[in-house]
């Protein structure tokens, strides 16, 4: 078993709660980066880009016992990455873009220990549902997406009603691939 303990380079409550319940030790130390990538990069590489952009404040803090994780995670949809809506407007927007489509979900993990660096990316599509106009302004007017990359979290009310079906990880759209991480720190950081 995994008795590192998890350097947790993001503030998302989501990703803590998904590392603690792999029976891990977590702790959360954030520094503001600029999250700006390349515009020539491929939209599958920009997550791990910005996950290995993360990790760079934070490397010289890591002690032996510690692996520093940092992710990204984005929405591509008609091959245009959907960020986070920067309020109620842009929200509805993106909703009604991905209702009866399918989108793509990618997230970059960047770990770190002084020993060794390590990155992957996981890709899932999201199926949805052609939603309602009264669906799309229940969930953005009760959840308040801002902080979720294409305005969702699957986890919540909408992907509960507007998920069809997904191909891949469920915890990769929720923000870190679990089976995939679990494997790469048994493998790569014991």
């Amino acid at each position: 078993m995994f008795s590192k303990k998890i350097i947790l380079g993001s503030a998302s409550p989501r990703r803590k709660q998904l590392i603690e319940q792999l029976g891990v030790r977590c702790e959360i130390r954030k520094k503001e980066v600029n999250e700006v990538f390349p515009k020539e990069l491929s939209h599958f590489d920009v997550p791990i880009y910005l996950a290995e952009l993360k990790a760079e404040p934070l490397r010289n803090s890591i002690l032996s016992d510690e692996v520093l994780l940092t992710s990204d995670t984005v929405v591509i949809h008609n091959n245009q990455i959907l960020e986070k809506p920067k309020n109620h407007e842009a929200a509805v927007e993106m909703l009604e873009r991905l209702s009866g489509s399918i989108n793509e979900v990618v997230t970059g993990v960047h770990l770190y220990s002084p020993q060794k660096k390590y990155s992957f990316a996981v890709r899932t599509k999201v199926f949805f549902k052609e939603l309602t106009a009264d669906e799309i302004e229940y969930y953005v007017s009760k959840y308040q997406p801002y902080d979720k990359a294409g305005a969702y979290g699957i986890q919540e009310w909408i992907g509960m009603i507007g998920v069809e079906k997904i191909e891949g990880c469920f915890y990769n759209v929720m923000g870190l691939p679990m089976n995939e991480l679990w494997k790469v720190l048994n493998k790569e950081f014991i």
